[in-house]
């Protein structure tokens, strides 16, 4: 007679358990344990992203100091704070001012924004970095006010996901969400179930994947019965979708944090992934858990066809709880012990609680001076702001059986076992060389470092916020700015940056005044007809032709590329495209991605200019200029945008089109 599935299951489940007594250190991890095949969550590591911080003036629409700050209309301070580590912002292209005192090198304390495409960028680029396969964008309640920017965010990480090679899901977190039953199936209907065409959206037996976080929790935050849960759960399979189920810690049991009467939403989950933020909290704890949870858990898992996803977790920073990376380590290594393939790293981004493994302050030099924040370095070895995500690297790598298991903590704190802690000098003697009506060339006097410079980041200042426009490499200390506009006056400085991540104070600022140029005036696209890949509401292509600055186009919300046509009535030669926002101070400062392309009989397009970030800001008119590498000659001017940090749609208040 043949073996069945779930015999061979129950097997492997015992072999991986048993096999991993006594093993050495040049063992791999115990045989792998799942219902289901490798996929973008099977076999896979998975962190939680939060994604939940904004700034003031970063244009969501949230407008505050979003989870940083216990009041969001007021800048965080030491009276008015909401997290309990602080985050390392050297990689980040645009970060925030706060009201705390300088950090303890003297640098400004600045936050970043998730809001800005630029930080998601850059968090996904880490995951890309350090061997994190997929992340998971936690979405609460969407229904209140927070809903827009949640909105939001979610095309950002999909962007951000597809441009750097990561996958992601979305994980509701029901908590507080009175009306989830119905609200959860409309949500998803109308607006997440879109993001499931992205080729980095994870899929798992074919199916996309979807989380629900919350369900059986035994307290107010979470009330919803069995029946209620259980319809949900079911909806979601019926759509053709791989439910994951983020559970109690005693999900098996169904006592402690686990309501009783649950078992039967638990075992209809495609995989289980049980909480443990709180539960341990020492080694100590770790290694008890591998015996009255991560072993009986997998083996309940096995006999039921349900994939396995334990969470692993640094610890918190301000409870001292991470032991320069041994508590993590020692989770890791029992996982591996026991066969588990799939690990749930909780979080990513998680400053609040302090289990967050995204690079952080090293030292005190790295943090606000006199703000009683710990830095990674708090037991007295010290930590790179990037150790924990080289840890969870090292940690997939070994349950991937790439590195041999191994309870011994493979990974250093400190690469090179001495870490580079000093930023280069500020830049000196910033000096405009050149202008032009669209460009302004930039000169300086080189930094020093301890170790080398690396590289200048160039950055335009408006309203007291700095833009980087580009950077240098190496020891090239010249840069010219482009796509300004004319007759205009712009402020820039310059950070130096070393290998270590070490930025430098800016440079003194330098004041810029284009030239008047000799473009010709006449507006070629206005009360021209017009077309367009779609629009919302009233917001039609003719808006951007009809003269009137506080009308505009704006196309379908997260649904890019979407593109706005001009018919010139004849093929002309243009050169220049000037694109303008309304312009209220309402519409803050973004930057749209937008491409040029141009057809002599609108079917066949060619493109005029590749992909250009636009920056649009209400103190300086919400204008950008697009200037040609050479003259075009076409009768059908399209824009094509690919991307928005303040809204996820192209708009455009005004498109004017100009002749060579």
């Amino acid at each position: 007679m043949g073996v069945t599935r779930r015999a061979f299951l129950q097997a492997a489940a015992a072999a991986g358990v048993a096999g991993a007594v006594g093993l050495g250190e040049t063992a791999l991890a115990g045989p792998a344990v799942a219902a289901s095949a490798p996929g973008d969550v099977v076999g896979k590591v998975t962190v939680g992203y939060q994604g939940w911080f904004a700034c003031a003036g970063d244009g969501a629409p949230i407008n505050g100091w979003w989870h940083w700050a216990q009041n969001w209309g007021q800048s965080p301070s030491p009276t008015n704070n909401a997290i309990v580590a602080w985050p390392d912002v050297r990689d980040y292209p645009t970060a925030y001012r706060t009201a705390y005192g300088n950090l303890g090198n003297g640098q400004p304390a600045s936050l970043f924004s998730s809001y800005d495409q630029s930080t998601v960028d850059v968090h996904f680029r880490w995951m890309k970095q350090y061997g994190i396969d997929t992340a998971a964008l936690q979405r609460f309640n969407p229904t209140g006010g927070e809903g827009p920017t949640r909105d939001a965010m979610a095309a950002k990480v999909r962007s951000a996901a597809e441009s750097q090679g990561v996958k992601f899901y979305v994980m509701y977190d029901v908590s507080d969400w009175t009306t989830m039953q119905a609200d959860i199936k409309t949500d998803w209907t109308a607006k997440m179930r879109t993001h499931t065409a992205s080729s980095a959206y994870a899929r798992q037996n074919g199916k996309p994947v979807v989380c629900i976080w919350g369900f059986g929790f035994d307290d107010n935050q979470r009330p919803f019965g069995p029946d209620a849960c259980l319809d949900v759960v079911n909806w979601f399979k019926a759509q053709g979708c791989y439910v994951i189920g983020g559970v109690p810690t005693w999900w098996r049991t169904g006592d402690r944090d686990s309501r009783p009467g649950f078992s039967g939403v638990y075992h209809a989950f495609d995989m289980l992934s049980p909480w443990l933020v709180g539960r341990i909290g020492n080694v100590g704890d770790a290694d008890n858990f591998y015996n009255v949870a991560t072993v009986p858990d997998l083996a309940e898992c096995a006999a039921h066809g349900i994939d396995y996803q334990p969470c692993v977790l640094p610890g918190g920073v301000s409870g001292r709880q991470r032991a320069h990376g041994d508590f993590m380590w020692r989770q890791f290594y029992h996982m591996g012990r026991a066969g588990v393939p799939s690990v749930y790293v909780s979080m990513f981004d998680e400053y609040n609680e302090g289990n967050q493994i995204a690079k952080t302050a090293e030292s005190q030099a790295w943090v606000p001076a006199g703000s009683g924040f710990l830095a990674l370095d708090e037991d007295g070895t010290a930590c790179s702001s990037d150790y924990y995500l080289r840890l969870t690297g090292d940690g997939g790598r070994m349950l991937k059986g790439q590195l041999a298991l191994t309870a011994v903590r493979p990974t250093q704190p400190v690469v090179g076992g001495g870490g580079d802690t000093v930023p280069p000098t500020a830049p000196g003697g910033l000096r405009v060389t050149a202008l032009t009506d669209t460009t302004a060339a930039l000169a300086w006097t080189a930094s020093t470092d301890n170790v080398g410079v690396t590289g200048y980041r160039v950055r335009r200042i408006t309203g007291g916020t700095a833009t980087p426009v580009g950077t240098t490499s190496g020891n090239t200390t010249a840069f010219t700015v482009t796509g300004l506009t004319a007759s205009t006056s712009y402020t820039f400085d310059v950070q130096a940056l070393d290998a270590a991540g070490g930025v430098s104070q800016p440079s003194g600022q330098v004041a810029a005044t284009t030239t008047a140029g000799s473009s010709p005036t006449v507006n070629l696209a206005l009360h021209r007809p017009t077309s367009e890949s779609s629009h919302t509401q009233v917001y039609g292509s003719g808006n951007a032709v009809d003269g009137d600055p506080n009308s505009y186009w704006e196309s379908a919300n997260n649904a890019f590329p979407q593109w706005l046509q001009v018919d010139l009535g004849a093929a002309t030669g243009i050169r220049r495209i000037v694109l303008t926002l309304p312009p209220a101070t309402a519409w803050a400062t973004r930057t749209q991605t937008v491409a040029v392309q141009g057809s002599p009989d609108g079917g066949t397009f060619g493109q005029l200019l590749g992909a250009t970030a636009c920056a649009f800001d209400p103190a300086t008119g919400n204008t950008a200029t697009l200037t040609l590498p050479a003259t075009a000659s076409s009768r059908y001017v399209r824009l094509v945008f690919t991307g928005n940090t303040g809204w996820p749609a192209g708009q455009v208040s005004e498109f004017r089109v100009y002749a060579a």
